[in-house]
């Protein structure tokens, strides 16, 4: 697992409140599905955006974005090549 994804991973750990361990789902999985609301999903976007020091913008305010954990990583990596 890569350093980002492990990060993405502690996000969701302590903001998504996931009735489940986010380790046993599959980078892939629908994080929605597995239990994270809506408003858990704007907790998890605010605790990347510092924890990466990215800013979320509108065009990727969408559920997909953060539906899995890859959508969130390909999503930050996006970010991080658009800032350097």
């Amino acid at each position: 697992m890569s350093a980002l994804a492990e990060e993405i991973r502690r996000g969701l750990r302590d903001h998504a409140r996931l009735p489940i361990d986010v380790d046993s789902l599959d980078d892939q999985a629908d994080l929605f599905r597995a239990g994270m609301s809506s408003h858990a999903s704007v907790n998890v976007m605010l605790a990347l955006e510092d924890a990466f020091d990215v800013e979320f913008p509108d065009s990727m305010l969408k559920r997909s974005v953060f539906e899995s954990v890859a959508g969130i990583d390909a999503a930050i990596q996006e970010l991080q090549k658009r800032a350097a």
